[in-house]
């Protein structure tokens, strides 16, 4: 199960209803990438993929994830930040072995 704050169901709020085109979900997603090596990724998406799980969490769109994913983000908590520092999501994961310094990649 993944867990959203209040302040990011807010802000998947304010994302759905500023784009134009009609969205499926929000997916969330892990890939490969960052000096860690797995890095999280977000993305409105205007189709569900057949494979993909839809998860109900009381945003304004459901969570869109692909089996890949699944396992690795199972636990997660997400949280949107506006600070004068930092803007955006950030991920509190019980699955991570390991991250970089910065906090943007991580390793299971």
């Amino acid at each position: 199960m993944i867990h959203l704050t209040p302040a990011a169901l807010k802000a998947i709020g304010r994302f759905v209803k500023a784009t134009e085109t009609p969205v499926a979900g929000l997916r969330i997603f892990v890939s490969g990438g960052g000096c860690a090596g797995l890095q999280y990724g977000l993305r409105l998406e205007q189709d569900k993929a057949d494979d993909d799980l839809a998860l109900d969490v009381g945003a304004a769109a459901p969570l869109l994830v692909d089996p890949l994913s699944h396992s690795l983000l199972d636990g997660l908590s997400v949280d949107f930040v506006d600070s004068l520092t930092r803007t955006g999501f950030q991920f509190n994961n019980p699955n991570v072995a390991g991250a970089c310094a910065c906090g943007q990649s991580f390793t299971a």
